[in-house]
């Protein structure tokens, strides 16, 4: 079984670069938004601040690179190059689904990257149906104790669940088993989507039952249902993939909605997010931090150097959005009034 599930790890990596893999009809949001030009921002761009802070940790951008990937031999050497890059650039790095872990020992060293990241916050992640399945406190104890993990997160893919040949459907009474880890670990305890959006909600049921950060994650980017409609050999479930290629909360309207509904939620943005000015709409929308996973990808597969100068470029793009808009400090920018809909 758990050569299976090495086996998916790795086609999982693979088919995430196709096209295919792209949700159909359905936008992240951001193209409705645009910022209103400022002619004289009246800031020095040299002195643009993208200092961010994240449960005590002090960064020097707002940016994660969203869970993807781990317990398969491409799986080291890309979370080997996206810890090294994420080090230099000060980026939060959070690690693909964790559970493998448990189960074996083959590719457990492609989740201990802490080596190679010792000053930022690394972040662990299970599915959350996975508590209905076995997986106990004392295992995601285990789990942070090998990876050395400053913080934990819970995704949530009901649907990507039903397409997969081996999805666990089970997602009954799992808000208190939620509420029950989050006494249990030691670390700040967050959920996320996988791409198909978080409504305020859910948000709040999770924000009651302790949880401390919620990563949106919603639709626009990777669809997990067409993932696993390209790895199915089952005729009924890659039939009924394709009806839901355009499923899901779009990312920008995620971040409206929990946003209003829990204006001292720490909220992420993932999903779709593609450059920089994506990003500085995401946190002039509310997201506190913003999430790249996809599209650092093939740069991962080749070496440290191609991820560190696609970071650049995203870096880049954040500060040239806030000079426009004259924001000095991502603080400035999420308070900005320049951000229209259209």
């Amino acid at each position: 079984m758990t050569d299976f599930i090495h086996k998916r790890k790795t086609e999982h990596i693979e088919l995430s670069l196709k096209e295919e893999a792209l949700g159909k009809g359905v936008t992240t949001g951001f193209d409705h938004y645009r910022f209103v030009h400022n002619a004289l921002p009246e800031i020095n761009f040299n002195h643009i601040d993208l200092f961010a802070n994240f449960f005590g940790y002090s960064l020097k951008t707002p940016f994660l690179i969203s869970s993807m990937t781990g317990g398969a031999e491409l799986a080291e050497t890309i979370n080997r190059h996206l810890a090294i890059a994420a080090e230099e650039r000060g980026w939060i790095f959070a690690l693909g689904s964790t559970r493998v872990m448990t189960e074996s020992e083959k590719y457990r060293s492609s989740f201990q990257i802490k080596r190679f990241a010792p000053s930022i916050p690394v972040v662990a992640n299970i599915g959350a149906v996975q508590l209905n399945y076995g997986m106990t406190g004392e295992q995601c104890l285990r789990i942070l104790e090998w990876t050395e993990a400053d913080a934990f997160v819970l995704h949530l893919n009901s649907i990507q669940e039903i397409i997969q040949p081996e999805g666990d459907k089970d997602f009954s009474n799992l808000l208190p088993k939620i509420e029950k880890l989050v006494r249990q670990l030691p670390v700040p305890v967050g959920v996320k989507e996988v791409g198909f959006g978080i409504d305020s909600s859910v948000a709040k049921k999770l924000t009651d039952a302790g949880i401390r950060f919620i990563d949106v994650a919603g639709a626009g980017g990777t669809s997990w249902s067409q993932i696993e409609k390209l790895r199915s050999n089952e005729k009924i479930k890659k039939q009924a993939a394709e009806a839901f290629a355009s499923w899901g909360n779009p990312t920008a309207e995620c971040l409206i909605d929990v946003g209003e509904a829990l204006p001292n939620q720490l909220m992420l943005a993932s999903g779709g997010i593609r450059t920089g000015l994506d990003a500085a709409k995401a946190i002039a929308l509310g997201a506190s931090h913003v999430g790249f996973a996809r599209g650092v990808l093939k740069d991962a597969i080749t070496s440290e150097e191609a991820v560190l100068e696609w970071m650049e470029v995203r870096e880049l793009e954040l500060q040239m959005a806030m000079f426009g808009t004259g924001a000095r400090s991502i603080q400035t920018l999420k308070e900005s009034s320049r951000l229209k809909k259209v």
